[in-house]
């Protein structure tokens, strides 16, 4: 049909896009028009749903992903460790023990058995790292052109130990913590897609984080939010907050940890490093006085080490805002000019995860 839309490549980008197509038509046609503008009643923007079952005290987490990164086998990892990584990640930034995992495989005509054999044992790594267990599956082979040699889906499900963590609990004078250096991974997969030869390998951050999630939340720490930050890194993170919390967020640019080689790269190209996706960081939102507890704690761990305390949330809700929830992010930049850390727009890496 002439004018009809379109689903474009930037509608999975995790920035404006995307929230624009859940928000707008998923939600939407799913619960009704109403819960698109109260996202809160069903919790829709966590990254893993929490659930109690009967008259049982206990809940549990429950998550679902798909995973069609390209290239399938890069520095620091592959396909088969990113669909374990991404998945007990979505569980423990819900306080979350990861326990169960579904694994579905949708394979294309002639993808290579040896391939899939590498894939299967990086599964089966990366789950028993963090004590996940495969419990479920399906697999289905489409013909040759059908897709691009393998997506996988997986779904996952975890014990929530440690209660009351999420987006709608961010408070004003929070302590912003991120475990790591941001846009890593983005920069893997790029500088390998285009042949970017750069003089210091980059290395994807793809990792568990159960372990050290774990770490922090059973020191008591009060942490009022978490979240992984995969799509749209760490700019995409803190602009879902400050909306979802009707929150201004305070970030010193010159605090973000990022390696030299990714600040080379994104030079290179253009690219803002806050805006490259991460497999194997957390962001906290920790309640003052709290911070320096969580912090010590995260760089007491291997995959915290490079902890940084980045900001602070300043206030919530006031003049500005209108009448209905929203929020923004202000970046202090290195030359102490302000300015708005904008979500991802466009197409700016697709087939990331």
């Amino acid at each position: 049909m002439k004018g009809e839309e379109k689903i474009l490549l930037s509608h999975g980008g995790g920035g404006k896009e995307t929230s624009e197509l859940i928000n707008g038509l998923l939600f939407k046609e799913l619960y009704g028009p109403a819960v698109s503008g109260n996202a809160k009643s069903l919790s829709l923007l966590e990254d893993a749903a929490i659930i109690k079952i009967g008259s049982s005290p206990s809940k549990i987490a429950f998550t679902t992903d798909s995973f069609t990164v390209n290239p399938l086998f890069f520095k620091g990892g592959d396909i088969g460790k990113l669909c374990v990584a991404g998945t007990v990640n979505d569980l423990s930034v819900m306080g979350a023990k990861p326990l169960f995992l579904s694994l579905g495989l949708i394979i294309e005509e002639g993808f290579s058995f040896n391939n899939l054999k590498n894939i299967m044992k990086s599964i089966a790594l990366e789950a028993s790292k963090t004590g996940i267990a495969v419990v479920a599956g399906d697999t289905k082979v489409v013909p040759l052109g059908k897709a691009d040699g393998i997506f996988i889906n997986t779904s996952g499900i975890g014990e929530v130990l440690y209660e009351n963590i999420s987006v709608y609990n961010i408070k004003e004078g929070d302590v912003i913590i991120v475990s790591g250096h941001v846009g890593d991974h983005g920069s893997a997969i790029m500088s390998l897609r285009e042949g970017i030869d750069m003089d210091v390998d980059i290395e994807s951050d793809c990792a568990s984080l159960w372990g050290m999630i774990d770490s922090v939340l059973k020191t008591g720490v009060h942490v009022g939010a978490m979240r992984d930050a995969t799509r749209g890194g760490i700019a995409a993170v803190l602009n879902e907050w400050a909306q979802a919390a009707g929150a201004e967020i305070f970030i010193d640019e010159g605090k973000i940890p990022v390696k030299n080689a990714v600040k080379g790269f994104c030079e290179l190209l253009g690219f803002e490093p806050y805006q490259l996706a991460c497999e194997g960081r957390a962001v906290f939102a920790v309640r003052p006085g709290f911070e320096k507890k969580a912090l010590k704690t995260l760089k007491s761990h291997p995959l915290g080490k490079n902890a940084e305390i980045i900001g602070f949330v300043q206030k919530r809700g006031g003049a500005g805002y209108g009448k209905s929830p929203g929020g923004r992010v202000i970046l202090k930049g290195i030359f102490g000019v302000n300015r708005v850390m904008e979500a991802p727009s466009g197409e700016l890496l697709p087939r990331i995860c």
